[in-house]
């Protein structure tokens, strides 16, 4: 069984630093990557969007296998320092089809990301941003996060105000005032460098 992780083993790595773009539709438009290590966020270069967050043992950059025009209208940021690597999309098709558990994993990856969108689109219809923004949150920690001996479930504070509100569909001020309002009653905590709940509140 060849997973996405031990592709990654085979090929070459590169170190990307925090902040550091990788332009998927210029250097790299033909190309599938595998994050090793770190974090980054796909922008939408149309509308400088966040679109989602990929974090270690994902890949991104996936649309060059389905359709190569939506891929040169991403870019990717590295919110942390970061391992990746990445293969050629005709020759990760390759290996698609002799590897079927390769192949499923990777349809699986991007029917996840399409349920997603198509919850955030289903979310602006139906909650209230402040809504919205508390449960985006909640589940930013859970799937970042690790939990430490004080059953506290702790996450690094990778994504600044705005890009929160670009990823619930509300305004910089009120994510700001939202998470204020979570912190002052005790439902989570967050400095500069982490962001947590604790389970026992939960």
């Amino acid at each position: 069984m060849l997973n996405m992780m031990k592709i990654c083993e085979i090929l070459e790595m590169d170190n990307i630093e925090k902040g550091e773009p990788i332009k998927l539709s210029e250097d790299h438009k033909d190309s599938v990557f595998f994050l090793k290590r770190g974090s980054v966020k796909i922008v939408n270069t149309t509308n400088d969007t966040v679109k989602y967050i990929i974090k270690r043992g994902n890949i991104f950059g996936e649309l060059a296998l389905f359709d190569k025009e939506v891929a040169t209208e991403e870019v990717a940021y590295a919110l942390e320092d970061c391992v990746i690597c990445y293969i050629d999309s005709e020759q990760m098709e390759e290996l698609m089809e002799k590897h079927k558990s390769l192949k499923n994993g990777i349809l699986k990856v991007y029917g996840l990301r399409i349920r997603k969108l198509e919850r955030r689109l289903h979310d602006l219809l139906y909650k209230d941003s402040a809504t919205r923004i508390k449960e985006f949150v909640l589940e930013y920690i859970d799937e970042f996060g690790e939990e430490n001996e004080s059953n506290q479930i702790v996450a690094k504070n990778l994504l600044s105000h705005k890009e929160i509100a670009n990823l619930t569909n509300t305004s910089r001020q009120t994510v700001s005032n939202i998470l204020s309002s979570m912190r002052k009653n005790g439902a989570i905590d967050y400095n500069t460098q982490f962001i947590s709940y604790s389970k026992n509140k939960t």
